[in-house]
């Protein structure tokens, strides 16, 4: 489980560099560009790949697809738009919503057993996550709204890669499901940007940029996810993802002229505070409120 707090972490980081790059290219130029510079770098592995995912069961195939397409592509492409509309702080600390649509998935998906004491720590994360997005909570601007809505797909979506990636990783090496990642990634962000009219190239002045998101909270922090994945249930996983919007809400208040208003610490608060006491819970409660079952390779399913 460290290997995944540590590679949360590094996705911290991502606002550092992404926010400055939406000023001067669209999201699906920016998302397109990080997948391709990624392809190209670990290109060695794609034979391994190719193989593996080729005698994988179906539903491990069907899993990778999944993850590369709606976790990779569309999930990044929304949060990178979600910059665009709102303030560089929100889209971040929304990401804490990630264990609790997680672990409902996990629920349904990987047979993770969600007991009568979860809506306990729902509710409060619910309404701390509403207080977070929103300066005045019930007077909502179309533009915050689109920004939350957008933040929160993200969310959802890579919540969703979370329970599908525990699944693939053990039926196949990190670097494997690391590179079929990122190459359906890039088919279905090549089809976004053509879809939507935006730029293929970016400027020559946006590549070290570029490069810098693609090898930090990309390749590396995936690479690191991918192997401590493998070994941790997906509902405890995704507690320990609870490293990125921390680092990044951090670093959004700090070096990127963030802000919270005074509903929105209480929001913030709230939000950790009943993700905490979550994760506090399952690890020392006699009945948690997830059960989950013993590990078991994706093959076996």
């Amino acid at each position: 489980m460290w290997l995944v707090i540590l590679a949360a972490a590094l996705w911290g980081t991502d606002g550092l560099l992404r926010v400055p790059l939406v000023s001067d290219l669209e999201p699906s130029t920016i998302v397109f560009a990080e997948h391709a510079i990624i392809c190209v770098l670990v290109l060695p592995w794609l034979p391994g790949a190719v193989r593996a995912f080729t005698t994988a069961p179906r539903r491990v195939q069907l899993a990778i697809l999944a993850i590369g397409i709606g976790a990779s592509a569309v999930a990044t492409t929304l949060f990178t738009a979600a910059f665009a509309l709102g303030d560089p702080v929100t889209p971040l600390v929304l990401q804490k919503l990630q264990p609790v649509i997680a672990i409902a998935g996990a629920a349904v998906l990987l047979g993770e057993r969600v007991t009568a004491r979860f809506p306990f720590f729902l509710v409060p994360t619910l309404i701390g996550a509403w207080l977070l997005t929103f300066a005045d909570p019930l007077g909502i601007a179309l533009s915050q709204a689109q920004a939350a809505l957008l933040a929160i797909g993200a969310a959802t979506l890579w919540a969703g890669g979370t329970v599908l990636g525990r699944y693939a990783a053990t039926a196949m090496a990190t670097q494997h499901v690391t590179m079929l990642r990122f190459l359906f990634g890039l088919i279905a962000s090549f089809l976004i940007v053509l879809t939507l009219g935006d730029p293929l190239v970016p400027a020559a002045a946006d590549l070290p940029g570029l490069v810098l998101l693609a090898l930090i909270p990309g390749l590396l922090g995936l690479l690191l996810y991918y192997r401590g994945l493998a070994g941790t249930a997906a509902s405890r996983a995704t507690l320990g993802e609870l490293a990125f919007p921390l680092t990044a809400a951090l670093i959004g208040v700090t070096l990127l002229d963030g802000s919270l208003d005074g509903s929105q610490w209480i929001g913030f608060v709230v939000l950790l505070t009943s993700v905490t006491l979550l994760a506090l819970h399952e690890r020392r409660a006699r009945t948690p409120a997830i059960i989950t079952g013993p590990l078991q390779p994706a093959t076996s399913r």
